[in-house]
């Protein structure tokens, strides 16, 4: 009995592997941002549709990762290395918000096709607005539901903008978020988040890396 029960884990195990790794070879090849998509479409190409094999979206961003780094390797870093200068410029712009780095482009599965997303910190919803506004910089208007913890939620206005030939997605959060993230939608822990003087120490220690494994033997 033991025996079957122990099987019938390491199938399941099994299962939830290749689950994960074509919902991120979806993502990577195809295009898609939701990982729920991602994972329901994988189960349907690989036949698999119990509930118990279904991979956590964590699992998910861990494949995509690998993926991205066996199969795009050095093209990948400089998709990454691009997109997180751009976001330092962006930290520096919007100083006054404090604002903070997060998703993919700091997780590091971003692609060229992803924004950069910020959060930016200010009682008054408007304030970035006016201060985008300010600057002659156009953007478009959206809101999205944050959880801002286990019991409070927001409908926080977006803003989405182009500068330096990359995609902007910039949510405003009230000020006292900047010392606790809100939950992420990939496992509903907080976000991870960078600072800019994080996200400087980010990319020396890049190229830093980049540096010793440049190196003849």
């Amino acid at each position: 009995m033991h025996r079957a029960r122990q099987h019938a884990q390491t199938r399941t195990s099994e299962r939830r592997q290749r689950l994960a790794h074509e919902a991120a070879r979806l993502m990577a090849e195809g295009g898609i941002r939701d990982y729920h998509q991602a994972k329901l479409k994988a189960a349907g190409r690989l036949g698999i549709h119990d509930d118990a094999s279904l991979p956590r979206n964590r699992e998910i961003e861990d494949a995509l990762r690998q993926y991205q780094r066996i199969f795009l390797g050095q093209a990948q870093d400089i998709v990454l290395r691009r997109l997180r200068e751009a976001a330092t410029h962006a930290l520096e712009f919007f100083a006054d918000f404090q604002p903070r780095l997060v998703g993919p482009v700091l997780e590091g599965t971003a692609d060229d096709a992803s924004p950069v997303h910020l959060h930016l910190h200010a009682d008054d919803p408007d304030a970035v607005a006016h201060f985008l506004d300010l600057h002659g910089i156009p953007a478009q208007a959206r809101e999205r539901r944050m959880r801002l913890d286990r019991h409070r939620a927001i409908d926080a206005p977006v803003w989405l903008f182009v500068a330096e030939e990359v995609a902007f997605d910039v949510a405003v959060l009230p000020l006292d978020t900047v010392r606790q993230a809100p939950l992420s939608a990939i496992d509903e822990r907080p976000m991870p988040r960078a600072s800019l003087a994080r996200l400087r120490q980010l990319l020396a220690e890049e190229e830093i890396a980049a540096y010793e494994d440049s190196r003849p033997l």
